[in-house]
């Protein structure tokens, strides 16, 4: 049985509006900006957050 808000899904930043958006008012970055790190750095929050 699936859980919600699995540790899967908290680490990762998928391509949906409202989570790019969420990262990027968090970090004080547009939107695009997390577009461009999450294509060099992968979808791993952490590291999404290490290349901002």
């Amino acid at each position: 049985m699936a859980t919600r808000g699995s540790k899967v899904e908290r680490n990762s930043v998928s391509n949906q509006p409202h989570e790019i958006k969420y990262e990027a008012h968090k970090e004080g970055v547009s939107a695009e900006d997390i577009t461009k790190a999450k294509k060099s750095a992968g979808n791993q929050r952490k590291n999404i957050e290490k290349k901002v």
